[in-house]
């Protein structure tokens, strides 16, 4: 009988602690990335990327790039940035932390991404994203970014 009992304790001490892990992971889950442009040449490039969603250590979502005025070579397609627990739980704490990712557009062209996330606190702050479009041709775009819904 004390053996049963014993186990059931030990059964409800996972099933809380798995609870509460999965309560403290939840608001890092998603991040809103803020829309933002930069400056081409005779031109701007204006990045809306979806919320992302992570999983397995990948935020993933989609983007649109439009680029004005040459429409014509304005893309979408899927963005993913890969980021730790280790580096999730520095930026928890306030602490700057690079990043690296890919997009993919339509075209099934990659993209190298790497960035650096700037935390204003726990919940957001400010985020570079480096897209590289070509070896020697790269996007910068400067905006915020904030964790949950």
């Amino acid at each position: 009988m004390r053996s049963r009992c014993l186990k059931y304790l030990y059964c409800l001490a996972l099933a809380l602690g798995s609870i509460v892990a999965a309560q403290a992971a939840a608001p890092y889950d998603k991040v809103t990335v803020v829309t933002s442009s930069t400056s081409i040449y005779i031109g701007k490039v204006t990045l809306h990327v979806a919320p992302l969603t992570r999983k397995d250590s990948v935020f993933s979502g989609d983007y649109k790039a439009k680029v004005f005025p040459y429409f014509f070579m304005s893309e979408h397609g899927s963005f993913r940035m890969k980021v730790s627990d280790e580096d999730l739980a520095r930026v928890a704490k306030g602490e700057t932390v690079d990043f690296t990712g890919e997009a993919e557009n339509g075209g099934r062209e990659a993209r190298k991404i790497t960035g650096r996330a700037m935390p204003d606190d726990a919940t957001h702050g400010k985020i570079k994203v480096r897209i590289f479009v070509t070896e020697k041709i790269q996007l910068v775009f400067n905006t915020t970014y904030r964790f949950g819904e």
